[in-house]
């Protein structure tokens, strides 16, 4: 049995996570927007005496870079700097104050939490070996900060070869740390659809072609793609989130227009979705005599956890945390942007619970959404043990 690993984060150190998630808080900053934020990390890990400091990548990133003074692997530790375009609506006294603005997914604690782990691990060079890459990145919320930032080749810039990120998780209990080995998060990707048809009067449907009538036989028929044209045991989700069309009670419209999300855990099946899709609007189209425009984006792919990766990390988080407070927790429908560095370096992406009771119970992106802030010391000691221990025992 593997010995405990003591991370101590001190009540200064602590209060400092507290004090820095707050700050974030109050201060949202959307999707390649993050300059404040950006600012903040970059001037803490100057202070701390990183020996290089990298600012201005995938458009707002930061990357600090603490190197050992014995040999080891080259290690990234990801904090995601985003927060969601919602008004929030917490009577705290660190509400945020732009209004349209909210940390509401917990990425404030993310960027506060590894600036913390930063802060002990600085303290302890004399422990590390290897590269300890601390890599804080824009726009997780559907705009892709990581493909940003790896198409700027971050990660062959700084010899990255293993990723590890983590998720405060609003169902889980305070301070759980949960693992899943393989597909983890769910593909995420977009349709963009408009039905043309021909306008009239509400009165004489018969003269004109009505997408409005087309569009609510899409939304029923599309459903059928995943009921009938996909294993039963391979789950994936096609939404309609938005029908937009029509101005008043007795006109038929001209256009409508959709909006969707696609999910899935298999690639081959991501990969088949587009077509599937549209073959279902063509023929509701062509039945109909409407024509139609299709825009399927390819957002974000399958977050898949190294099995290697996940297995070390899970024995790291009982020796660092404590087995009781370890679990294995089910793959989820949402999606992450982490998949982008998981693609190409063995990585593991895991969660630290933040559900302290009802205020913290709300889920990810829901205007009341807050953590319970004991959760931080927890995710401080994870990257702190991951820093100190993966470039030299990760597989």
């Amino acid at each position: 049995m593997a010995p405990t690993l003591t991370i101590e984060v001190p009540a200064e150190v602590a209060a400092e996570v507290v004090a820095t998630r707050r700050d974030l808080h109050v201060n949202p900053e959307l999707g390649f927007e993050e300059h404040r934020t950006a600012a903040v990390v970059a001037e803490r890990l100057r202070g701390l005496g990183f020996d290089e400091i990298h600012t201005g990548i995938g458009q707002t990133g930061v990357v600090g870079v603490l190197r050992g003074s014995r040999p080891g692997k080259t290690v990234m530790l990801r904090a995601d700097m985003d927060a969601l375009p919602l008004t929030e609506e917490n009577d705290v006294g660190y509400h945020s104050q732009s209004p349209g603005r909210m940390h509401a997914c917990g990425h404030d604690g993310h960027v506060a939490m590894l600036l913390g782990a930063a802060r002990i691990v600085a303290g302890r060079r004399e422990d590390v070996a290897g590269t300890v890459c601390f890599l804080f990145q824009p726009a997780e919320e559907g705009k892709g900060g990581a493909k940003a930032m790896v198409e700027d080749r971050v990660l062959e810039r700084f010899g990255i070869e293993r990723a590890y990120g983590l998720h405060l998780a609003s169902a889980h209990p305070t301070g759980q740390v949960g693992f899943h080995e393989g597909p983890f998060y769910a593909s995420s990707d977009s349709i963009e659809i408009t039905i043309e048809g021909t306008g009239g009067h509400g009165a004489s449907p018969h003269l004109s072609i009505d997408p409005v009538y087309v569009a609510s036989q899409f939304v029923v028929a599309v459903q059928q793609v995943v009921s009938r044209q996909i294993d039963p045991i391979e789950p994936a989700v096609v939404t309609i989130g938005a029908i937009n069309g029509g101005t008043t009670h007795n006109v038929i419209p001209s256009r409508v227009r959709l909006l969707g999300t696609v999910r899935a855990f298999d690639a081959d099946v991501r990969a088949k979705m587009a077509e599937r899709i549209e073959r279902v609007l063509h023929g509701i189209c062509d039945a109909s005599g409407a024509t139609y425009t299709f825009d399927y984006l390819w957002r974000y792919p399958v977050t898949t956890n190294d099995v290697d990766q996940t297995r070390y990390a899970r024995a790291l988080a009982e020796r660092a945390v404590g087995a009781e407070h370890v679990a294995d927790v089910p793959r989820l429908m949402g999606a992450e942007d982490f998949s982008f560095f998981a693609e190409r370096v063995p990585a593991c992406f895991f969660t630290v619970g933040s559900n302290g009771g009802p205020n913290s119970a709300f889920p990810h992106h829901n205007a009341r959404f807050d953590i319970d802030e004991a959760a931080l010391a927890t995710g401080v000691r994870m990257m702190v043990a991951l820093a100190l221990d993966a470039p030299t025992s990760a597989p």
